[in-house]
């Protein structure tokens, strides 16, 4: 798994390549620490290479996106897959994430 964030107009961008599974939650948590602190800027997840989200992946995406919400921020996943997608549409989570 690989996640990468930069700073591009004044949003996070964290892209996310790869199996965010159960064991690479820890690694990929570890990366995205500065977006738990993240004092107003809208954060954008990059999902254009992601292959597979595991229950430990949701989890980590909805922490950050209820930190996001608390400083005035938004939290938006772009290219989502029709697979990863179907995963946000059984936990209901589709409902709650901003998609572009």
């Amino acid at each position: 798994m690989k996640t990468i964030i930069e700073e591009q107009d004044g949003k996070f961008v964290a892209t996310l390549e790869g199996e965010l599974d159960t064991v690479a939650a820890l690694e990929v948590e570890k990366a995205l620490e500065p977006l738990y602190e993240n004092t107003g800027k809208d954060i954008v997840f990059e999902c254009k290479k992601l292959e597979y989200i595991a229950s430990s992946g949701l989890r980590i995406l909805l922490t950050i996106l209820k930190n996001a919400k608390a400083n005035g921020s938004e939290v938006i996943l772009r290219n989502v897959s029709d697979n990863i997608k179907d995963v946000f549409n059984l936990t209901g989570f589709v409902n709650i994430f901003h998609f572009e």
